[in-house]
């Protein structure tokens, strides 16, 4: 232990543990990838138990290092070669090494890693053990010769290895932690893998390789990567900034080949998505991910189509109206829909007019009156205290602006349904044509048109009426068209009708990809 006392040794002996660490680290990053392979529950053993392996057959190769030196002495010759035991050891260690990660590179790339299950999933305990000592004993001669190059006594040599040992079992799982989480670093690594077994047949066969350039090479790949995690890291943060919710509505919509929308430079998909659920699903499961993000006039019934009763009416009207509408509730008024009463059940208001001629205020009940600002979940727990009565909806001047009922909430989540009295909003008038109502929901024709980028929330309007006005920025007149480009068609909206000062009617036709039009089209 007279080395104790030398400057010099305790010098070579840092010197060492850093080569020795230096040179342990390819080793450690196949070792977390095959440890991969095992349950959860027992890869820390397995990654123990081969260091530990590994550890012992380092120091027995160190023990025996005058054994190893004189490997050099020619064994097998073979035409212009001369094979000695080191450089057989080269030879075999490099086709395991190519072999492995080979081997290993395929499964990833096929993707069997990640879509087997079951027992299929993990390897045995001993099997991956095996492994590690190998690839191990492969690594080792590297990091035995150059401890007999750096140093002249056993001690030094076998104290750096197990400190570099020691290093290893507290990065293992730390770098295992890593690799796991990031698949592009483990590709990396066998292409790394790769390129040390190719150098090592190399050498073998008495091609010089400088490790110089195997380790600019890796040195250049890792700095690369390095970069692609940071960019992909970038991307998650960004990303992350958007609400969960929206994120997962949009994975989702997608998996129901609702098509994104692409930026003015982006190019469109060569083939659209696989419909792997029918229409009437996608316009349900759509409908109820969109729900929350949908303002309370996208689906309540607008003042003007709503049926109300005027206490200053003749009885017999009255009784005619609500014979003739097919509905359960009416707003009672007087004289004007915002002098709400209250709300009356037709077969009440019935019984009360054949009874007595008149209506009995006594048996209405109190109307629920709503801001047009709250949300559609809000309103949703509104309409469940009702017991099936309608809402009515108010500006904040106090002017009535529509009615909700359950109904209306359930056409937003899985389409129209006219009543008797109605005719649907959207007809299919052929081929790529439709017959649309000026008041007709656009969320609803999206879904039929198989489109997006009619919606627009910070605009305020919800019916294709509203889209159309604020596309010709005046009231149009009968016979006016405008054209939506998108990537996989043009849709051209024709105004057929117009009453007052409302669009009736619309046709809307549906052509192949053009390029983009002017905004506003005077017809």
């Amino acid at each position: 232990m007279e080395w104790v006392l030398e400057p010099a040794a305790w010098v070579g002996l840092f010197t060492l543990i850093i080569l020795e660490i230096v040179l342990g680290i390819d080793n450690l990053i196949f070792i977390a990838i095959l440890v991969d392979k095992l349950p959860p529950s027992v890869r820390d053993r397995a990654r123990v138990t081969g260091l530990l392996l590994a550890l012992l057959l380092r120091l027995a190769m160190l023990a025996v290092m005058s054994w190893l030196i004189k490997l050099t002495t020619p064994l097998v010759q073979w035409g212009p070669f001369s094979f000695s035991a080191r450089d057989l050891i080269l030879i075999v260690g490099g086709l395991f090494l190519v072999f492995k990660g080979t081997v290993e590179l395929h499964e990833r790339l096929e993707g069997r890693t990640s879509m087997a299950t079951g027992a299929r999933l993990h390897s045995e305990f001993w099997v991956i053990v095996t492994q590690i000592v190998i690839l191990d004993a492969i690594f080792s001669i590297d990091a035995v010769i150059t401890a007999v190059g750096v140093v002249d006594h056993l001690a030094i040599m076998m104290i750096a290895v197990i400190i570099a040992v020691g290093v290893m079992l507290v990065a293992s799982k730390p770098l295992a932690r890593f690799i796991g989480a990031h698949p592009t670093v483990v590709v990396l690594c066998l292409g790394f893998l790769l390129t040390i077994g190719f150098s090592l047949l190399a050498e073998g066969f008495h091609f010089s390789v400088p490790k110089g350039y195997l380790y600019a090479a890796i040195g250049f790949s890792v700095i690369i990567e390095a970069l692609n995690q940071l960019a992909r890291r970038n991307v998650k943060r960004l990303e992350s900034r958007r609400p969960l919710r929206e994120r997962t509505a949009e994975g989702i919509l997608r998996m129901l080949g609702k098509r994104p929308l692409l930026g003015p430079d982006d190019e469109p998909p060569e083939e659209p998505p696989e419909q792997v659920f029918e229409d009437e699903e996608r316009y349900m499961v759509s409908g109820v991910l969109t729900l929350a993000d949908r303002s309370i006039h996208s689906i309540m019934t607008p003042r003007a189509d709503v049926s109300w009763i005027d206490l200053d009416d003749d009885p017999a009207v009255l009784r005619q109206q609500i014979v003739k509408a097919p509905h359960s509730f009416f707003p009672v008024c007087r004289g004007t829909l915002d002098e709400v009463i209250g709300v009356g059940r037709a077969k009440e208001l019935i019984a009360d007019l054949i009874s007595i001629g008149r209506i009995r205020l006594s048996r209405l009940r109190d109307p629920i009156v709503v801001h047009e600002s709250i949300g559609v979940l809000r309103l949703l727990e509104t309409l469940k205290r009702s017991r099936g009565q309608l809402v009515m909806v108010t500006d904040e001047f106090g002017t009535i602006q529509g009615v909700v009922t359950p109904i209306d909430v359930f056409e937003a989540i899985a389409g129209e349904f006219p009543d008797e009295d109605e005719t649907p909003d959207i007809v299919e008038d052929g081929d790529n044509r439709w017959r649309v109502d000026g008041a007709a929901d656009l969320h609803h024709l999206e879904q039929v048109l198989k489109t997006e980028g009619l919606v627009d929330d910070e605009e305020g309007y919800s019916t294709l009426a509203g889209y159309l006005l604020e596309r010709f920025g005046r009231l149009p007149e009968a016979g006016d068209t405008c054209e939506l480009n998108q990537p996989h068609a043009t849709y051209r909206f024709k105004v057929l009708t117009i009453e007052g000062r409302r669009i009736a009617s619309v046709e809307i036709e549906r052509l192949p990809p053009s390029t983009p039009v002017d905004e506003e089209d005077g017809g």
